[in-house]
């Protein structure tokens, strides 16, 4: 195969514990780090780096970690990881397992996610050992650029064919594990993988523009500015 060269990524978050959300986001005129995630054969997902994201409508010149296409508020929610667990926090309508919230909330996997009047994404945590999390869409809105799912990437995202992977892969033999180690990206798999273009045993190095292909898979990232 042809062999290039690739390097990883710096990553840089916003810790809970480094302002409020509410402070945060005042101050915040751009999204955080995010990157798009295609799979051949599977879809697209929006994967989010930051500690907390904000859900909002996709406007112009959005803010929104998670524009959606939809009737909801500019800044409508946000999402935030606090250890093992996520906290949705309400700044318009949201509704949790069908009940209107006015105040932090602690989520469940499974719970039903409602913003605004039809809006809807479920919140999934399937994997036992990872603090990451999906939301998937059980209305027909879609984010801007289109994703079918959102991730949010905590310590590892695992893609693969068991119903516990973050982005579930049928057809595949193994699984791909995407893992922050400390501010770098880097990726996991049985065997070998192609990365950028050149021939990689098990573990590599990424970026958020990599693209790693094996014998039944072919996943390509592209950052978002």
């Amino acid at each position: 195969m042809h062999q290039t060269s690739h390097r990883p990524m710096t990553i840089t978050t916003v810790l809970p514990s480094q302002c409020s959300t509410e402070g945060h986001f005042a101050m915040t005129n751009r999204p955080g780090p995010r990157f798009q995630m295609w799979i051949d054969a599977v879809g697209g997902y929006l994967v989010c780096l930051s500690d907390e994201i904000l859900i909002g409508q996709a406007i112009p010149e959005s803010v929104a970690d998670v524009p959606i296409f939809g009737d909801l508020s500019r800044r409508h929610a946000v999402l935030r990881r606090e250890g093992e667990s996520y906290v949705i926090v309400p700044h318009a309508k949201t509704l949790v397992e069908q009940q209107a919230i006015d105040g932090s909330r602690y989520l469940r996997d499974g719970d039903e996610l409602q913003f605004g009047a039809s809006v809807s994404m479920r919140f999934r945590q399937p994997h036992p050992l990872s603090h990451s999390c999906r939301l998937e869409f059980t209305s027909p809105h879609r984010t801007q650029p289109h994703a079918d799912a959102v991730v949010v990437l905590a310590n590892s995202c695992v893609l693969g064919p068991s119903e516990t992977s973050h982005v579930v892969c049928r057809h595949w033999t193994r699984d791909l594990v995407l893992a922050r180690e400390g501010q770098d990206l880097r990726c996991h798999t049985a065997g070998v993988m192609e990365v950028d273009g050149k021939d990689v045993k098990q573990k590599s190095a990424i970026n958020l523009n990599s693209r790693i292909c094996g014998e039944d898979f072919c996943v390509s990232l592209e950052q978002i500015n």
